[in-house]
């Protein structure tokens, strides 16, 4: 690998594998993640999310391959690696007899910074994720949100250029989560970090992630953007609903492959949801003057993408297929 690649990429991987007696945890993965975006590692508990996150942020060794994290080497550099990274774990690792304040002044000490600076970037990072208030109170008393809010302003004591987010938003209810994915944009759109995500939560990678990879028993099965993966996944289709059963009648000789439902009028034609297979569509209701009364899209989401790439009761050609075409 070149200089010149290493440092234009905040995160590359190659053959990257850990073992831990005769289980194969991760088995020979390739990442490559450009700077200032979010990374998404979606996978069954097991699949290896979190081994991947302990060898990149050199917690554990790999057994083999190479990586570079920050342009640094993660064998030869270890250090360099991690003065350019930050962890935010599954678990809050607070203090909770301390305030949030005096959490953030220990991290500032830990990370070596001048008693003014640690003070001046606490204030800051309390200002940033609305904690000013809540700064003197005793971390035992915040609720779910704030103890992550607060996790991740610790993170971001040192000032990280690559963040890795272990599932950050566990056990958050809606409103907090939704809080957090602000913030998460807001480090990326604003700070050009780079954000390495592991979640179970889909909806969160499909609102957040730029590129999304799916483990799978140690094995990448798939990488693409969100609209890539579900394009993977047949089901999607485009239902047409009519005003009267001639409309129905006339649209289904055009579309030999539909589904009909004569009761509820509609008619439902396979397709990947694409511009292209719509306008198709479309083109040929008028070309044979056939008016649809109302039309909608449906095509597969990430929960459907994750279920069948990760099919772990399912067997067979279809399955496999689909992690081939994936690759």
């Amino acid at each position: 690998m070149t200089t010149a690649t290493a440092v234009s990429s905040a995160i590359t991987a190659t053959g990257l594998s850990k073992s831990y007696g005769d289980k194969v945890v991760l088995d020979s993965i390739d990442l490559h993640i450009p700077q200032g975006t979010v990374f998404a590692l979606l996978g069954p508990n097991g699949a290896g999310k979190t081994t991947t996150v302990q060898i990149l942020s050199t917690l554990i060794s790999a057994d083999a391959g190479a990586a570079h994290v920050g342009g640094h080497d993660l064998v030869r550099e270890p250090r360099a690696v991690r003065d350019a990274i930050g962890v935010t774990g599954q678990f809050a690792a607070l203090d909770n007899l301390l305030t949030a304040e005096e959490n953030l002044l220990l991290m500032a000490d830990l990370q070596h910074l001048p008693r003014r600076e640690g003070r001046r970037r606490a204030a800051e990072l309390l200002r940033r994720f609305e904690l000013t208030e809540a700064a003197r109170k005793q971390v035992s008393t915040f609720s779910g949100g704030m103890r992550r809010k607060l996790d991740l302003a610790m993170t971001l004591v040192g000032d990280p250029r690559i963040i890795f987010l272990d599932e950050p938003t566990t056990g958050l209810d809606p409103r907090s989560r939704r809080a957090m994915w602000e913030i998460i944009r807001g480090l990326v759109a604003d700070d050009g970090v780079t954000i390495f995500l592991t979640t179970q939560y889909l909806e969160e990678a499909d609102q957040l992630a730029d590129r999304i990879a799916v483990l799978d028993h140690g094995k990448l099965v798939a990488e693409g953007t969100a609209d890539e993966l579900k394009r993977l996944i047949p089901g999607g289709h485009i239902s047409l609903r009519f005003a009267d059963p001639s409309g129905l009648e006339s649209a289904a000789a055009l579309f030999a492959s539909a589904a009909r439902d004569n009761e509820a009028l509609t008619l439902q034609i396979p397709g990947d949801g694409s511009i292209p297979a719509l306008r198709a569509v479309l083109d040929a209701l008028d070309n044979a003057s056939v008016k649809a009364e109302a039309l909608t899209v449906r095509t597969p989401d990430l929960d459907d993408v994750f279920l069948t790439l990760t099919g772990r009761a399912q067997s067979g050609a279809g399955v496999n297929s689909l992690k081939e075409n994936a690759r």
